[in-house]
């Protein structure tokens, strides 16, 4: 097949150097030229215009998007609708909010272009490993693009499915990562834990690996944590700063919505939120609090 690709960063790019070595033709474009060029020189046809992208593909074009969720995929999808014919098709792989991806089907609906929302998951090991893709859209239309499907999933069977109507595979990989947050806090507190148990002088490394095989609580995210401690085991040079990108957020404010526990999840989003501050004035109220009605003595914090 042949397809456009708007977005060329670490998951565009390699996503497009997958699709390249599946036999599929892939027009290439991004803000950025150099990132254009680094594409083109393994095989993708590069373009720096939308224009330009869309004059390389023939009817019916397709357009995968990989940029940020909110106002920038708004804006590519407004310069498109000018630009594109009926029944072309617009993905969207990104992490989009589901709420927005349905406003968008609405309004392109109006125009007769296709929209498939593609919750993407593999960050910078697709490439070699694949992609887990959750995909909502009409059947037809994701039936018809499933080559692409086939070739960026781990196996042609395996990794992918269609999950439901437009705005379900977006809401299916939020819930994802959701679970991603409560998963990984969950390791760090046990790790964080048995590195304080400072008397049984525990390898840390040698327990992750001891853990990778055979244990209920393996995975892949113990597989990177195995990685990362032989490499570095107290993390030097590491800042406990932990961002959140919004998927979490939104998992919370939908269980919400629904009237449904989520405290795991609903935890590790507000520990993501403590690493963001500087100087937890919460803390200091209550170091203040136990001086005032117990007399306890306040730590001062030395000056720079």
């Amino acid at each position: 097949m042949e397809l456009g690709i708007i977005g060329l960063g670490r998951m565009g790019a390699n996503m497009t150097e997958r699709l390249l070595n599946g036999g599929h033709r892939v027009v290439a474009y991004a803000r950025t030229p150099e990132k254009v060029q680094s594409v083109v020189k393994k095989g993708a046809d590069g373009a720096h215009s939308l224009e330009e992208l869309v004059s390389k593909l023939a009817p019916k074009r397709i357009i995968w998007l990989m940029i940020p969720a909110g106002k920038p995929v708004d804006l590519t999808i407004q310069k498109l609708i000018n630009l594109l014919d009926t029944d072309d098709v617009i993905i969207d792989g990104g992490n989009s909010f589901y709420k927005d991806t349905l406003k968008r089907v609405e309004e392109l609906k109006q125009k007769n272009i296709h929209f498939v929302d593609v919750g993407t998951s593999g960050g910078i090991w697709g490439l070699k490993e694949g992609y887990s893709l959750m995909v909502g859209g009409a059947k037809d239309i994701v039936e018809f693009l499933s080559p692409l499907f086939k070739t960026l999933a781990p196996a042609s069977d395996k990794g992918w499915s269609y999950v439901g109507p437009n705005g379900a595979g977006h809401f299916v990989k939020m819930v994802h990562n959701g679970i991603e947050y409560g998963m990984m806090q969950a390791y760090a507190e046990g790790f964080a834990l048995m590195k304080r148990k400072e008397e049984f002088s525990l390898d840390l490394h040698r327990i992750a690996e001891v853990w990778r095989y055979g244990s209920v609580v393996r995975s892949w995210l113990l597989d990177l944590i195995a990685e990362a401690l032989k490499d570095n085991p107290d993390l030097e040079g590491v800042a406990p700063y932990v961002a959140e990108s919004g998927e979490g957020r939104w998992t919370v404010k939908e269980a919400i919505d629904q009237n449904l526990a989520a405290p795991v999840i609903s935890l590790s989003l507000l520990q993501r939120f403590r690493s963001l501050e500087k100087e937890n004035f919460a803390d200091k109220l209550l170091a203040t609090m136990r001086s005032k009605f117990g007399g306890h003595e306040i730590t001062k914090k030395e000056k720079s």
